[in-house]
């Protein structure tokens, strides 16, 4: 009978939901404590943004009660956003259209004037400074900011003394102490002016100094001292952009920049680098942004490399390096200040090779390369092809033995062809060819004169074409053909006018 009664006679579906009411019954109470746990994490974690996100008027009401309470205490700002104004400014961003957060930043406002008045009072000027500040920035009405700041004006003018300031100017500036210091004469008179800013006897003060200031000035510009001349003249346009001797002085510094400039440019053609580098150093010192001066450096930075270049060819390494640190030292990235370097280093690994070389292998190597040098010549192959010319050919030479009178001597057969080679494409207006002839005359006979002339007159011709193009509308070819003449003579005759039409085509583009 026992076994009857452990019977289940019930159907399917009613086991199936007394098998669910256990599940549930058994899962019941672990889900509920997991639920109430990620919930007190998530409260935990996020805390105030979470309050805010539920409930934004508590947290508006926080930040009221927050800046009440500093604006009471008189902390109207701080850096770390506890502050009346930076509490009051929060609230309001997050309810734009609540008036009472307005309302404190208004009350701010005021107490920033009472704490500016209070602090006159007491001559703490800067502080005072600082709260007029603050009620400019929250729009307090601008009569009563003005008035407590003409009277801070006036007790900083009672307390500084300002006949005493007067006294101590007018006897700086007979003294000759008319700027660069603190007692110099302009910054006592801009003292007493920045406190009355009408006072007649600072004014004229002022006025007298700045025009002593440009007489010594325009000496310095006499006397060559560009850099000098040209700050003087800016520190007055600083002080008094309307002085009434200020458009003659730079019209004075124009006239004398322009000096330099030529200067530079003839210094650079007639290689004397060194005050090329000086006079375009001291444009730039004026306008950092001269883009002539700045080329005219590369310039030089590239007659260096060729000096260089020249050097490591006979062998004398270190007058090859002293210039080719010259030359970084003006443009460290300009692709001839690289060639000159690969130069350097191929001329003291082939000096390497022939010093290893028997004496016997190296007359050989010597008689070989002239020999060949010599049937290039007789075929006209004075520069082409590349490797096998009478030219290269002679480089080699020149790399092995640079004092040997034979190649001395080959080397004055073949400078007049570099030089007819020169001007039959110069002629032919064949000017990429000319520059190679050019390159072979400069390693010929070096920076001489009448290379100078050479390159000058091919750089002519590149402006000619390069102006012809731009007039073409062509100004891709137009830029070439300035770049071109530029790497000749940096200071050829319209060269700087091709550059400013070209620039002009360019921004029109």
């Amino acid at each position: 009978m026992g076994e009857w009664r452990d019977l289940d006679f019930r159907s399917p579906a009613g086991r199936g939901r007394e098998w669910r009411q256990a599940v549930r019954g058994r899962f019941k109470w672990p889900l509920i404590v997991a639920a109430i746990a990620l919930l007190g994490l998530a409260l935990a974690v996020l805390r105030t943004p979470l309050s805010d996100w539920l409930w934004p008027e508590t947290r508006l009401q926080a930040l009221r009660e927050q800046a009440a309470q500093a604006l009471n205490e008189g902390k109207l700002t701080a850096p770390d956003g506890h502050g009346a104004r930076e509490l009051y400014e929060a609230a309001l961003a997050l309810d734009p259209d609540r008036s009472d957060a307005r309302q404190g930043l208004a009350e701010v406002g005021a107490m920033a004037l009472v704490q500016a008045r209070q602090a006159i009072d007491g001559g703490h000027f800067d502080f005072a400074r600082e709260r007029l500040d603050l009620a400019r920035e929250l729009a307090t009405p601008r009569d009563r900011v003005e008035a407590l700041a003409r009277r801070l004006r006036e007790r900083e003018a009672a307390h500084a003394g300002l006949d005493r300031l007067i006294a101590q100017a007018a006897t700086a500036r007979a003294q000759g102490r008319l700027d660069g210091a603190p007692d110099a004469a302009l910054p006592l008179y801009l003292r007493v002016l920045e406190l009355q800013p009408q006072r007649n006897d600072a004014l004229e003060g002022r006025d007298d100094t700045l025009a002593d200031l440009l007489q010594q000035a325009r000496q310095a510009l006499e006397h060559g001292e560009l850099a000098r001349g040209a700050q003087g003249i800016a520190r007055v346009q600083a002080a008094d952009p309307g002085h009434a001797d200020l458009p003659d002085a730079l019209s004075v510094l124009e006239r004398h920049a322009e000096q330099r400039r030529r200067e530079a440019d003839q210094a650079l053609r007639r290689q004397r680098l060194d005050l090329a580098v000086v006079a375009y150093r001291d444009l730039l010192a004026i306008q950092p942004g001269d883009e002539a001066a700045q080329r005219g450096l590369v310039a030089v930075a590239n007659a260096h490399a060729a000096l260089s270049e020249r050097y490591a060819a006979d062998f004398r390494f270190a007058d090859a390096q002293t210039e080719l640190d010259r030359a970084r030292e003006l443009a460290v990235d300009a692709p001839a200040v690289t060639l000159a370097h690969q130069h350097l280093d191929r001329a003291r690994e082939s000096r390497k090779r022939f010093e290893q070389e028997p004496p016997l292998a190296r007359r050989q190597s010597l008689r070989r390369l002239l020999n060949e040098a010599a049937a290039a010549e007789q075929r006209g192959d004075l520069l082409t092809p590349p490797g096998d010319s009478a030219y290269d050919k002679l480089r080699a030479a020149q790399a092995i033995a640079p004092q040997d009178p034979a190649v001395r001597n080959a080397a004055a057969r073949l400078l007049p062809a570099a030089r007819r080679c020169f001007e039959t494409e110069l002629s032919g207006n064949r000017l990429v060819r000319a520059s190679e002839c050019l390159d072979a005359r400069r390693a010929l006979e070096g920076a001489s004169a009448p290379v100078r002339e050479a390159a000058t007159r091919l750089a002519q011709r590149w402006i000619a074409v390069g102006a012809e193009r731009l007039g073409a509308g062509e100004l891709h070819a137009a830029r070439s053909a300035l770049d071109s003449a530029r790497r000749l003579d940096p200071g050829a005759t319209g060269l700087s006018e091709l550059a400013a039409r070209v620039q002009a085509a360019a921004a029109a583009n």
